[in-house]
């Protein structure tokens, strides 16, 4: 093959070589997909700092409870949604397939689940919110219910799309594997 700046194969201008100079799709798909799921994690992270916040600040009673409220219970079990983020990361740097199912089943078990609770756990409240206009729970002069029930649709869907990247992610490096196994 031609090198960039140097002298040519004799009797080729070097074009038919280009079909080896470009990155195999399911190459490009990977390093697309972990960036895609590296911002997803960052903004989990986010989130997860806000509700540790928040429930330091609650326990630790540094703001009166009429302007950050105690935790709902769903909040504990969703501080362990870290690990199946850290599971995902270490993945990344050796296309490591087992840490990546851990990082989406743990992501069902310790992410998706404490939500579903949660939304289960504050309706009661949304309803009693939205039917009388009480609430007894605030965050900041905002009602907790509402602020809580946004933090859940805006995890939900963190996760949700997560989850389906981490999907493509897998099947993308399978794809490599089965090509290496070929050979």
């Amino acid at each position: 093959m031609a090198s960039r700046g140097g002298p040519r194969a004799a009797g080729t201008d070097g074009s038919d070589y280009q079909h080896r100079e470009r990155v195999a799709s399911h190459y490009q798909m990977s390093v697309a997909l972990k960036s895609e799921i590296k911002k997803l994690i960052y903004m989990h992270v986010a989130i997860w700092l806000l509700l540790l916040a928040q429930m330091c600040v609650g326990h630790l009673k540094l703001l009166p409870h009429d302007q950050v409220a105690m935790p709902y219970q769903w909040e504990y079990p969703y501080l362990l949604s870290i690990l199946p983020a850290l599971l995902g990361l270490l993945s990344f740097p050796r296309n490591n397939i087992s840490y990546l199912v851990l990082s989406m089943i743990s992501t069902g078990l310790f992410s998706v689940a404490p939500l579903i609770y949660g939304a289960m756990e504050m309706f009661p409240m949304a309803q009693q919110l939205y039917r009388h206009g009480k609430a007894y729970r605030f965050i900041f002069g905002f009602s907790a219910v509402s602020v809580m029930y946004l933090v859940v649709v805006v995890a939900a869907q963190l996760h949700g799309w997560q989850l389906y990247y981490s999907k493509k992610l897998l099947d993308s490096w399978f794809t490599s594997t089965q090509e290496k196994k070929k050979k």
